[in-house]
């Protein structure tokens, strides 16, 4: 560990940073499965969700720059090459030959639940070491991604 303008402990910190990386490495493969969709979507819903997929992506791309950089002020590192990610990730590969616009967003809703599922214990990680500026940021992630699947599970009922 690197020194750090946390107070937290040393013990703390390195439990922190662990379990941020497994959160960038979820979030960085999240990331390129959205894009995925985004380019190869086609359909009747293409118009809406062309768009909405990058608006998630976009959003997604900066909470993970900002879960990697919690992690080295922290005193870590931040771990995200594709290599690192394609190991790490706890979400499944995505059906790269799929097409139809509303099985991507099938597919997407799944991940996004498993993507949230690993945020929060990962928010819990940090409500018991004390870590409230981690807190806040997985509690954005939560409540951004919370609302997507949402918009997600809506296009699917009907």
């Amino acid at each position: 560990m690197y020194k750090s303008p946390s107070h937290l402990p040393e013990d703390a910190r390195v439990k922190i940073v662990e379990t941020l990386n497994a959160r960038l490495a979820d979030g960085l493969d999240l990331h390129s499965q959205i894009k995925v969709a985004h380019w190869n979507i086609k359909g009747p819903q293409f118009a809406a969700l062309h768009p909405l997929f990058e608006t998630f992506a976009v959003g997604l791309a900066n909470f993970n720059d900002g879960v990697a950089e919690r992690a080295v002020t922290l005193g870590g590192r931040a771990y995200g090459t594709v290599r690192h990610v394609s190991k790490a990730s706890r979400l499944p590969e995505y059906p790269q030959d799929t097409t139809r616009d509303l099985e991507h967003v099938r597919l997407l809703a799944e991940r996004f639940e498993t993507f949230l599922d690993g945020v929060r214990e990962s928010r819990t990680v940090g409500e018991k070491l004390g870590d409230t500026d981690t807190v806040d940021l997985l509690t954005q992630v939560v409540t951004e991604f919370e609302k997507h699947a949402w918009f997600l599970r809506a296009s699917l009922e009907g």
